[in-house]
Order: C-alpha cells, then sequence, then structure tokens
C-alpha cells in the first residue's frame, strides 16, 4: 500500500516537524493536539548541524537563523575553578565541518517557526482540543473527518498511544533533576559567556548556560541527583518533592554558588528515560521523539533526535508498498542511531559528574586533546544525515 495520509499526534517539535516532513512526500497529516492553543512553554534549545540540517531542506531554517544565535564555541570548564577544561570549536567552523549550523535559541521559538510552516502547508493540518485517550483509530477517524494509514505517536515522555505498543519501554526517573531559569543579559555574572555553551563540570552535578537572543538572557541549567514526586513534566520548587540542591554545589566556585542562590523561581525538570522498548505495533501505529525514546539532556539531543526521527519516517513510508515492513525498517536504522546517542549520554554524565582520581584523569586527556580531535569525535553525531 502507499501511504496517503497519516494522523499525528501531538503537536511538539517531533509532530509539527513530521508533518512537514511527510507533506515533503506528498503525504497529508493530520496532528490532533489536546491542548486548546499552543503555548510557547519551554526553554533553551540547542540545535546541533545533524538537526539544522534536516530544517535546511524544510525551508524553515532561515527563519530561526534570524532569531537565534550560533555560539563560537562549546567549553567544558571547572565548577571549582571556572577555567576551560577544553573547547570545541562551533560557529564558522560547525558550519564548514558539519555543513550545517549549531543554534541555540527558545524552544517556543522553534515550535512557532515549525507552526507557522505547518499552518502554510495545504497538506498538513492542525486540530487543537483534539483528546486522544488511547489507541482508537475509528475514534481518530471521527476527529478528523478522514481515513488514516499511520497514527504517528509524537506525544512526548508521558505518551498515551505507548501504552498500545507491545514491548514499549515505559518512562522512568533517571535519577536526576534539571533546574532551569533565565538570567537577563543586563544582569548576568562576569563568568557566563555571551558567545559560548558552557558546563561545568562537579562532583555528582554539572550546569549549562547559553545565551538565548530572543529573551536577551542567558538559559541556565543545573542538574543535580534528586528525588520527585508525581509524573510531572515541569514545576515549581516543592511541588516536585525536593528543591534545588545547593548543597550539591556546596564545593564549587562562590560565583556559582551566588547564581543559584539569586536564581528566581527556578523550574524543576524531573529528568525521565525510556529503555530499549519497541515503538511500533508493527502495522498502522508508530512512536517517534519522546514518545520512542526519551533520553538524558547530557548531549543535548532530544530535540535533534526528533527531528530525526521525523524526516527518517516520512522517507521510510513515502514509497513503501509494505507499511509494517517499513516501519521495521525505520525502527532498526533510528534504533542503532539511538544506541550510540545515549551511550554518549551516559559518557557525558559520567565525565560531567566525576569525583576524585576520575575527574583528575579526565582533566588531564582533556588538557591533551586540540579542539579539533575533539570535533572530529563528534563527526559521528554532528555529521549525520538524516534520509530525506
Amino acid at each position: 500500500m502507499t501511504v496517503k495520509t497519516v494522523a499525528i499526534v501531538g503537536a511538539g517539535i517531533a509532530g509539527l516537524t513530521a508533518a512537514l516532513c511527510l507533506a515533503r512526500k506528498g503525504i497529508a497529516s493530520h496532528i490532533l493536539e489536546q491542548a486548546d492553543r499552543l503555548e510557547e512553554v519551554g526553554a533553551g534549545l540547542q540545535i546541533s548541524p545533524n538537526a539544522s540540517g534536516v530544517l535546511a531542506r524544510l525551508g524553515v531554517l532561515p527563519a530561526l537563523e534570524a532569531r537565534w544565535l550560533e555560539p563560537v564555541s562549546i567549553v567544558l570548564a571547572s565548577g571549582r575553578t571556572l577555567k576551560p577544561l577544553t573547547t570545541i570549536p562551533v560557529g564558522t567552523a560547525a558550519r564548514r565541518r558539519w555543513q550545517h549550523p549549531y543554534g541555540v535559541l527558545h524552544r517556543a521559538t522553534l515550535q512557532r517557526v515549525l507552526l507557522d510552516a505547518v499552518r502554510a502547508e495545504p497538506l498538513a493540518h492542525v486540530h487543537l482540543g483534539a483528546q486522544v485517550a488511547r489507541h482508537n483509530p475509528a475514534a481518530i477517524v471521527a476527529q478528523i473527518g478522514e481515513s488514516v494509514d499511520l497514527i504517528v505517536g509524537a506525544d512526548g515522555v508521558w505518551s498515551i498511544l505507548r501504552t498500545a505498543v507491545p514491548a514499549a519501554a515505559p518512562a522512568r526517573f533517571s535519577g536526576s533533576l534539571a533546574w532551569r531559569f533565565m538570567i537577563p543579559f543586563d544582569r548576568a555574572p562576569g563568568f557566563l559567556d555571551p558567545r559560548s555553551v558552557v558546563a561545568w563540570t562537579g562532583p555528582s552535578a554539572h550546569l549549562v548556560a547559553y545565551p538565548i537572543a530572543e529573551v536577551q538572557a542567558f538559559n541556565v541549567v543545573a542538574i543535580h541527583q534528586g528525588a520527585f514526586r508525581g509524573h510531572i513534566w515541569s514545576a515549581t520548587s516543592g511541588q516536585t518533592g525536593s528543591t534545588l540542591r545547593l548543597d550539591a554545589f556546596s564545593a564549587w566556585n562562590s560565583e556559582i554558588v551566588a547564581l543559584l542562590r539569586a536564581a528566581e523561581a527556578p523550574l524543576a525538570w524531573p529528568l525521565y528515560e525510556c529503555a530499549d522498548g519497541r515503538w511500533s505495533n508493527g502495522r498502522d501505529l508508530i512512536l517517534i521523539g519522546d514518545a520512542a525514546h526519551a533520553t538524558t539532556p547530557f548531549a543535548a539531543q532530544g530535540a535533534a533526535m526528533a527531528i530525526e526521527d521525523a524526516a527518517e519516517l516520512a522517507a521510510a513510508v513515502a514509497t513503501a508498498p509494505d507499511l509494517p515492513a517499513a516501519l521495521s525498517a525505520y525502527e532498526k536504522r533510528r534504533r542503532q542511531r539511538l544506541k550510540r546517542v545515549r551511550a554518549r549520554a551516559d559518557f557525558n554524565r559520567f565525565a560531567y559528574h566525576a569525583r576524585g582520581p576520575i575527574a583528575l584523569a579526565r582533566d588531564a586527556v582533556l588538557a591533551l586533546r586540540s579542539p579539533e580531535s575533539l570535533a572530529a569525535d563528534l563527526d559521528w553525531l554532528y555529521g549525520y544525515r538524516a534520509l530525506d
């Protein structure tokens, strides 16, 4: 069979990108979003070249480039001394090495640009206030008034459709909490770099900061081990059963401690992940993005993997005479990619949170590596071209 119409559940980055990728293949889509309106939520995002290449092919990259910033470098630094441990060049170097840019922006900006493109696309249709309580193709058809060949679950880490996939892996708490807040440029301490993405490392915790042009502020993320209560996406201090643990940063530089102490209403984001379960029911349902393979942000690839998923799913089903076989091939290819990305995230978590002799060994090894060799280590990640 040839896929003609697809129902996409969820109007996040994965769902919106999937609609655009499918439209480029001549496939119509209906996005069902339970919210009555798409609110501008979230915080900062890093869009690496493997994702910006897909966005370029969709024609939305110029709108993003007009709003985002392209950092000149990614820096790993000591949380105790603030001194850089190593630097990876991006900026113009990213465009030269990986053919596409590395940008930082607010999540709402990306969602808005994608939504505008979807609304301008005749083959894509957005249905707000559309409730999908379970995998029920007949109910979905009744809502959109058209039969569909495929249902795409792009409904995030707490996916409803995941329950309809045999052997799918449920979301589980990773043991870490991310605290996110913004610091306006005009009130930012001097150690925040307006031209770089910086990650400061320390025992069992780390801190990331980078500039967001649209809001004229630094996006700051502090990650430490902790506990929580309930299944939530984000919450203010106390709602998770936890608060920003300043004790996790007690041995850090006093300027970082002062920054965290002065944070205004930081939002807690319990970090969830999905193990290596199934993503498809083998017939007419496939999960993408966080619904399929939620990962921790230690490699900054959550949005990028969703964008890659969208491109490769569209490529897989565009000319599929046998949809189940196409879904199986898509899942096999993406699983191989995600396995490597997860391994990188796990390695980064280990390296960022190392203590004692392991941290000293890490610093010594990094001191011997050139920026160019470190960039080469990321060729497999940033230089990846999703199937088109």
